[in-house]
């Protein structure tokens, strides 16, 4: 008899140095179809990022070696697409906002309920594939508003003008995730670089700007909208209910 070889969901890295609980996440990903890597250590989970290609990471703050924000550094220089969902016993509302600004995509505070975690890891890596696949659009339109990313060609509520080089890969990168909150950090790796050092209000500059050009009272945004202290949001969800 041929043994039939089944698709995974993805590759996880998951870096929980509680064996117990390791090995628990470990079954229970696995069950719902992933590929699970386990690390028990910060500083040969980076290694093995390195090395090896991942769907997405679940990671624990404390570990010897590195700890979790560290690693999560780590892999941000290496990868900005990656989900990261921490999973932590330090879960207050500043650890939380820690994870997320230092490049985390979602935090689960311990103890955690196994299916909340799996359900993050799904939509977390179903979100990727579709913002894979749809990496290569050159337009986008929404309500009243238009944008051609190749050409920098805009159109919005005062009629037609043309984008800077900076604000059509922010507004892409918003749009990418459009409903999600995109951090500070993610902003900085996507559109910066690394190379410049913008500040908060940098960044704010030119979301004012988008809700200058797109929405029709700035006031009061629709499309563009922050999170105090953690990223940025573009949601164009009341247009198409």
């Amino acid at each position: 008899m041929t043994a039939v070889m089944t698709k995974t969901k993805g590759r996880i890295l998951l870096v929980e140095d509680e064996e117990h609980l390791n090995d628990l996440v470990k079954m229970n990903l696995e069950m719902d179809g992933f590929r699970v890597i386990p690390e028990f250590n910060g500083v040969h989970a980076i290694q093995r990022f390195k090395e090896e290609k991942f769907d997405l990471v679940v990671l624990d703050v404390m570990l010897p070696g590195a700890d979790g924000i560290q690693v999560c550094e780590a892999i941000r220089l290496i990868d900005n697409t990656v989900p990261i969902i921490f999973v932590s016993a330090k879960g207050t509302p500043e650890d939380r906002i820690m994870g997320l600004k230092k490049g985390g995509d979602d935090y689960l505070a311990k103890p955690f309920n196994l299916e909340e975690l799996i359900l993050k890891v799904n939509k977390s890596v179903n979100r990727v594939e579709r913002n894979t696949a749809k990496a290569n659009f050159n337009e986008y339109r929404w309500g009243e508003n238009f944008v051609n990313f190749q050409s920098y060609e805009a159109k919005g509520v005062n009629g037609d003008f043309i984008l800077t080089k900076k604000e059509s890969l922010l507004l892409k990168l918003l749009i990418e995730n459009n409903d999600e909150v995109v951090s500070r950090e993610k902003i900085l790796q996507t559109v910066w670089g690394y190379t410049v050092y913008p500040s908060t209000r940098t960044i704010d500059n030119f979301v004012l700007a988008f809700r200058k050009y797109f929405e029709r009272d700035p006031k009061k945004p629709v499309y563009f909208t922050s999170l105090r202290g953690v990223g940025y949001k573009f949601s164009d969800k009341k247009d198409k209910q």
